[in-house]
């Protein structure tokens, strides 16, 4: 019998362990599960998911409103849509719209659709729904015509771009064309100068064949070239690279134009180009158009290609060529290079049809010696005399406004300074014209303001004049606060009179434009923390409240009785810093202890000290949520210190980032100790977030001190030497300033970083200089040199994430972090206390976590 028992127990023996096995299995399979988007605790879900409110869009006399309802996010299907990345653009190719634009000089620009219409006309009570609209619509490039009586936009159907047009007079829309719009290059819509029509860019009859780049088959290598000329490009992304992304980009962008009456037939106008822009003639007897020529770069975007500047005539005729612009992918280093030529190419907008242009004298290169960099050239039709010189300017042209005859505003830049100028200019007799201001750029106490615009019969925006008097409207910062003013100018002295100016403290104006024949009103927004701003015309010269024109709902309700102040405070070396300090809803010392503290910031280069202390938050405006944004945190118990500054301060030739290290520290250091004085937190536990350059600065404060309990880095750069050409608002490459580069580097420094830093990345980042493989390089240093640190890739989003998935999975993995490494909310005075509530060790978006 005992024989039987043992050789019975052998097979149970091998079946235990078979299950142990099993078992072994089964619990690494459920390790290694897909993971999934998560979503935040109750009191972030809710202020994440809060509605938007609309978008106003006002006629000229502010006697109609539209608003224009959006989505507080993107579907991720959307963004899961197929997209060919040409050039800077990410384009739909089954619609042909693109999705989103990188130009050069700007982050990228994603089109944002409305998904409704009402109209508010300010002398009835109750908005009005537009009706006609589409079942689902996806409308986008709202423009008013010139008389206001129409607003044209483009709605997006599944086969492609729709026109359609809105009749105020009846809130009823209807569509004008079928899905055959072409807004590759953005806007497709111009109107015609009597109103009655639309130009339209509209697919050829026959358009070409796209070609996927990732599935077409290669007909040779891919070969680049240095013909031994210098050029400092910086780090662009979603380029051209091969003759198959060329020929797909060209076939992408070709329309051709139409005319598409509000009644009538519509007709061709002029054939195929690749048209980046079209303007009429304030007259509407010639149109101006810009369109794209090969040869296209591939260093660059699609801002930088070729391109050449025709006039057709009323019937769309060629008549003259204005100007070739070669390819500019090699311009001269620092931000104010250009190109030689004639650039920034428009009508005169209080003529009939009179061109004017910028054409730099110094080369297009900031550092050849120049009195004057720039020369605004006129040309009058019928184009036969030539083109005379307007004025000189000592920067670089930036912008102007048409008055009359006898006024218009010149504005100028020159970045290594920060200097600008306004420039009065007699277009009749320019050598009268003189400078009316000149100051730092961001000295935002001594700003003037904008001068205030009208929209004439034409639909062109104008100066508005009275004689020889103008108006400016000022934001109105200043040491005591902000009160927002308007001041009439003298132009032909230069002295002010303030007309008015805010006395508000608990709630916060904002002066949108001024209105009536005498400038005596003015369209403002009025807002509070708690309040979403609404919009009111205002009397100037009247102490009576002004007219409430608009009635939108809080969205955040829990965040009414949190407390918010502007906190003022000092670095090491007494340069004046501040930041928008919140506090939990009736939170008392007494009774719930210190609270961990999150500082959010993002630093700011200056060459001017009393700038960089210059204090801009207003306590009083709306506490508008979005991912960005982290006063989330505040329903959970931290106290948020936002908008906290972190200038980098230069003088003369003595740049910046040449001390960029030193300052940021005594930024953070100075930001702790201020709320640290305040005895409301534990200065153990303080976190330090931020995004874009932001995160970069996070990676380097946890690098080069002990400060903190952790970090969040979102979309940032980490290793400089993969920007070598400058990044941000460094001009210098890396082989002038690689002593720079390498300190200012947290990759180069990665075995440096103790601090738990969360990275968190969108999977698509097309934002110059921050490419996704920043983020991922970084994490492998830092988890191949024991650095405690978790790397989030959101799939399909870009430099700022727009699904709600993905903004909510975020919400919770920054929650999680927090509470791991600050406490829940637990009011402790001691982190060793710090409650640590189970969190995952594997990542739930990437299978990429440092233990």
């Amino acid at each position: 019998m005992s024989n039987t028992t043992a050789v019975n127990q052998k097979p149970q023996a091998w079946r235990a362990g078979l299950l142990v096995v099993l078992a072994l299995l089964a619990t690494n399979v459920a390790a290694q599960a897909p993971p999934t988007y998560q979503q935040p605790p109750a009191e972030i879900l809710a202020l994440a998911d809060a509605p938007t409110p609309p978008v106003v869009f006002s006629d000229s006399r502010h006697t109609t409103l539209l608003f224009l309802a959006q989505d507080t996010y993107l579907p991720l299907a959307e963004l899961s849509a197929p997209e060919l990345r040409l050039g800077g653009l990410r384009v739909d190719p089954r619609t042909h719209v693109a999705n989103t634009i990188t130009l050069s000089d700007n982050k990228p620009l994603r089109l944002v659709y409305s998904r409704g219409i009402t109209l508010q006309r300010i002398d009835r009570a109750a908005p009005i729904a537009v009706s006609g609209l589409p079942a689902h619509p996806r409308l986008a490039y709202f423009s008013w015509s010139p008389d206001e009586t129409h607003v044209a936009f483009t709605q997006t159907a599944e086969e492609g771009v729709e026109v359609w047009v809105l009749d105020v007079a009846s809130a009823r829309a209807r569509r004008l064309t079928r899905a055959r719009a072409n807004a590759s290059l953005g806007n497709p819509l111009s109107w015609f100068r009597d109103g009655r029509a639309l130009l339209v860019r509209t697919l050829p009859p026959t358009p070409r064949a796209l070609i996927d780049p990732q599935t077409a088959i290669p007909s040779g290598p891919i070969v680049s070239v240095s013909d031994g000329r210098k050029s400092s490009n910086r780090t662009f992304q979603d380029l051209l690279d091969s003759p198959i992304d060329d020929a797909t980009f060209q076939a992408l962008t070709t329309a051709e134009l139409i005319r598409v009456p509000l009644r009538g037939s519509v007709s061709r106008w002029a054939g195929p180009a690749m048209y980046r822009s079209t303007q009429f003639s304030p007259d509407g007897r010639y149109l101006l158009v810009e369109t794209l020529q090969p040869p296209f770069s591939h260093s660059a975007p699609l801002d930088r290609f070729p391109a050449r500047h025709d006039l057709l005539g009323h019937d769309g005729r060629p008549l003259l060529t204005v100007a070739h612009q070669p390819r500019s992918d090699n311009l001269p280093r620092g931000r104010m290079a250009v190109p030689q030529g004639r650039r920034e190419l428009r009508w005169r907008t209080d003529a009939d049809a009179t061109l004017v242009w910028a054409e730099a004298l110094d080369h297009g290169d900031p550092a050849e010696p120049a009195t004057h960099r720039d020369a605004l050239h006129a040309w009058p039709a019928p184009f036969a005399d030539t083109p005379r010189v307007l004025l000189k300017l000592s920067g670089r042209f930036k912008d102007v406004t048409w008055g009359d005859e006898a006024h218009a505003i010149v504005q100028d830049e020159w970045w290594d300074t920060r200097e600008t100028r306004s420039y009065l200019l007699d277009p009749t007799h320019p050598a009268s014209s003189r400078v009316l201001f000149q100051r730092d750029a961001q000295d935002r106490y001594a700003d003037p303001g904008r001068f205030a615009t009208r929209r004439d019969a034409r639909g062109e925006t104008l100066l508005r004049l009275d004689g020889d008097a103008a108006w400016l409207i000022g934001e109105g910062y200043s040491a005591d606060g902000q009160f927002p003013f308007v001041d009439r100018i003298h132009l032909a002295n230069g002295h002010t009179q303030r007309v008015y100016q805010s006395t508000l403290r608990e709630r916060a104006e904002t002066i949108v434009e001024l209105s009536g024949p005498a400038a005596g009103m003015a369209l403002v927004q009025i807002e509070s923390p708690s309040e979403p701003p609404d919009y009111y015309l205002r009397t100037l010269a009247s102490s009576e409240a002004p007219r409430q024109l608009t009635h939108f709902e809080t969205m955040y309700p829990s965040l009414r009785g949190v407390h918010k102040q502007v906190l003022d405070y000092r670095r090491a070396d007494g340069v004046a810093l501040s930041g928008v300090l919140y506090l939990p809803a009736g939170y008392e010392r007494a009774r719930a202890g210190t609270l961990p503290l999150l500082i959010w910031a993002y630093p700011v280069e200056y060459k001017n000290r009393d700038s960089a202390a210059q204090v801009t938050a207003n306590p009083s405006r709306f506490t508008r949520l979005d991912f960005k944004s982290p006063v989330y945190w505040v329903t959970r118990g931290y106290a948020v210190l936002d908008q906290a500054a972190f200038p980098i301060i230069g003088d003369g030739d003595i740049e910046p980032n040449d001390s960029y290290l030193p300052q940021l520290k005594a930024n953070a250091r100075a930001a702790i100790d201020a709320v640290a004085a305040l005895g409301i937190v534990d200065p153990r536990r303080v976190a330090i977030g931020g995004h874009s350059y932001g995160a970069f600065m996070v990676a380097n404060l946890l690098t080069h001190t002990d400060w903190f309990a952790a970090g969040i880095a979102r979309s940032g750069a980490y290793n400089r030497t993969l920007t070598p050409f400058g990044f941000q608002r460094e001009e210098r490459s890396y082989w002038q300033a690689p002593a720079v580069y390498q300190a200012m580097s947290p990759f180069l420094h990665a075995e440096q970083m103790k601090t738990p830093l969360l990275l968190i990345h969108g999977q698509d980042d097309g934002n110059a200089g921050t490419h996704t493989m920043q983020s991922e390089r970084y994490f492998a240093a830092l988890k191949a040199l024991g650095a405690p640190a978790r790397l989030v890739l959101l799939p399909r989003e870009s430099h700022a994430y727009q699904a709600r998935e993905s903004v909510l999975h975020m919400l919770w993995e920054q929650d999680q972090w927090l509470s791991r490494y600050l406490g829940p909310g637990a009011h402790s005075e001691s982190i060793g206390e710090v409650a640590k509530p189970p969190y995952p060790h594997r990542a739930d978006v990437t299978e990429l976590q440092s233990k």
